[in-house]
């Protein structure tokens, strides 16, 4: 088999935030923009990665889900425990001086973390984790 990775879901709670962050902080280009309000869905990227995708989702979009779940994700997002995403980059310390000339809820400094690899972790505007690693 020869599998890609192209589309990874992230859930959104605001998505002129979401739009904000990841394009104007992180520097991703935004791919597709449809619907609107409450049920708009954007797909990001690295510029330069045009097979790799990311697709910020309003999390009630789901037909399926109940209004006791919708909670639970809420509550979830709220405290950063529902989604997360691993990003790598040469140079973490470069990235993360970027990254803290806005206003981003930082999590961790650059660190060098006892399993080898050096990183940082922010949030997201919906509370999602992001962790920047270095890559050697």
């Amino acid at each position: 088999m020869n599998l890609t990775i192209h589309s990874s879901f992230l859930p959104l709670a605001d998505p002129e935030a979401s739009l904000a962050f990841y394009r104007d902080v992180l520097g991703f280009e935004v791919r597709l923009d449809v619907g609107q309000g409450a049920m708009r869905w954007l797909t990001i990227g690295p510029a330069g990665q045009g097979d790799t995708n990311i697709v910020l989702y309003p999390p009630q979009a789901n037909p399926g889900i109940t209004d006791a779940e919708k909670d639970v994700i809420a509550d979830m997002m709220a405290k950063g425990t529902f989604a997360s995403l691993l990003l790598a980059t040469p140079d973490v310390d470069a990235a993360f001086a970027e990254i803290e000339r806005h206003d981003v809820e930082i999590v961790q400094e650059p660190t060098d973390q006892p399993y080898g690899v050096r990183d940082c972790a922010l949030r997201d505007p919906a509370g999602n984790l992001i962790r920047l690693q270095q890559r050697p």
